[in-house]
């Protein structure tokens, strides 16, 4: 296999170096707050097993267009003047979208540790109701 330029946990660490990282326990603190929008980037199947009530789901595949106000696929709660945090299970995928969506000119930081740490510290977690 050829060599990457770049590995996956490289591009993660520069993303983490110039951009906000949220504290699982300041996010657990802040769950409530009505000007801060928690956005889950998790595939659904992940986001079924659990997810941080109120949260919004952003498939990370869509989060670049929803953000984007001269996207079609324009989301108006991206459009709000709120403090956005991101996350996704360990803190790696949330760390990419956040510096790409800085790129963007669109403020946002993330959930250091993601939601397996959200979990572990006993942050409220809501399961679906699956029929």
């Amino acid at each position: 296999m050829k060599k990457l330029k770049q590995t996956a946990a490289q591009m993660v660490a520069a993303a983490r170096a110039r951009i906000e990282e949220i504290e699982t326990a300041d996010l657990i603190a802040r769950v409530d707050d009505p000007d801060t929008v928690i956005v889950d980037i998790r595939d659904i199947r992940e986001r079924q097993r659990g997810h941080i009530p109120g949260s919004v789901h952003a498939p990370r595949g869509m989060v670049e267009f929803w953000v984007d106000p001269d996207s079609p696929y324009f989301k108006e709660v991206f459009g709000q003047d709120k403090r956005y945090v991101f996350h996704c299970a360990s803190g790696w995928r949330s760390a990419l979208t956040v510096a790409v969506l800085q790129d963007m000119g669109f403020e946002a930081s993330h959930l250091k540790d993601g939601f397996g740490d959200w979990q572990a510290k006993g942050g409220p977690v809501e399961v679906p109701v699956r029929d």
